[in-house]
């Protein structure tokens, strides 16, 4: 249930009259997609998806990208907004996303922005740490290693060189574990050492034109869970497969290092069968579903809501 006072909360006031950013997050499946828009259409508004694969339009059964059916005519930005032809990072999205928030603040007092990454959704919110460049020889090489010798050796130089970056990302993230690396050997400091303070976080806060209200959706974990079966059966019957087949050579993007993907890659590879890979999709989901979790629960600053 959605806290009572939400929409008193969300109108300016006199010691603060800035337009508002409503973040709604949650673990994948949870239901951020029916209660944001149901939201959007209360305010009268217009949503922000912060979501890193449903930027790209040749990735939409795999991400459970909303259908036009489910966004019920309220307009979504930064779906199917990229190709998979191209990179795109968070610290992109946070500029843009910054540059569309600015034009749609003209018009509405509230934006709602949702999505289950949860770096993308801090990047908008609470900006990034300022990271050093890094010869791109560093990370020519550490990919080289990942292909060679896969994640485990990665993940743990990470925890013997930067035991703080090592307890604070997704470690069965590739891109998140090389980024942390890239930095430490790239300039000889631990990554998180780069990390922004509570206090410069709060500066960067009131300085931005707009104030941010979080959100985080949570559901009693068999439920969730029931949820995660259901929704990878409803992919491959609407031909996720077939989705991926399509996507085969692009398979080394960023974007399909992750659940959904790679379990097709490795059915379609002949591995293992499709039952097998059905176990692995629904297995790997809730996995992700738990590290989603995991990251919210870092951020004091999200107040939670069960459904």
């Amino acid at each position: 249930m959605l806290p009572p006072d939400l929409l008193a909360r969300l109108a300016p006031t006199a010691a603060d009259p800035r337009p508002v950013l409503l973040t709604v997050a949650g673990p994948t499946a949870v239901g951020k997609t029916a209660l944001t828009v149901a939201l959007a259409q209360q305010l009268q508004t217009e949503i922000i998806s912060a979501d890193s694969r449903q930027f790209f339009r040749e990735m939409s059964i795999g991400t459970a990208k909303p259908t036009p059916d489910e966004m019920q005519g309220v307009p979504h930005h930064f779906i199917d907004s990229h190709s998979i032809t191209e990179e795109y990072s968070a610290g992109r999205f946070a500029a843009e996303g910054e540059a569309r928030l600015a034009g749609l603040f003209q018009r509405h007092a509230v934006v709602i922005a949702t999505g289950g990454s949860g770096l993308y959704l801090q990047a908008l919110t609470d900006g990034l740490d300022e990271l050093p460049p890094v010869p791109p020889a560093v990370r020519q090489h550490l990919q080289h290693e990942l292909a060679a010798q896969g994640l485990a050796p990665l993940v743990a130089e990470l925890a013997a060189t930067d035991p703080v970056a090592h307890g604070r990302i997704d470690l069965q993230n590739p891109q998140r574990v090389l980024r942390a690396l890239e930095i430490t050997r790239g300039t000889g400091q631990p990554f998180s050492s780069f990390h922004l303070g509570p206090a410069a976080v709060a500066a960067k806060a009131a300085a931005r034109p707009f104030r941010v209200e979080k959100l985080a959706l949570a559901r009693e974990r068999e439920q969730l869970y029931q949820r995660i079966d259901q929704r990878v059966l409803h992919m491959l019957e609407a031909g996720l497969v077939a989705e991926v087949k399509q996507l085969l050579p692009f398979r080394a993007h960023n974007a399909l290092q992750t659940v959904g993907y790679q379990e097709i890659f490795g059915y379609l590879d002949g591995s293992y069968d499709y039952a097998e890979a059905v176990r692995l999709l629904q297995r790997n989901t809730r996995h992700y579903a738990k590290r989603q979790l995991t990251w919210l629960r870092r951020d004091a600053a999200y107040e939670w809501v069960e459904l």
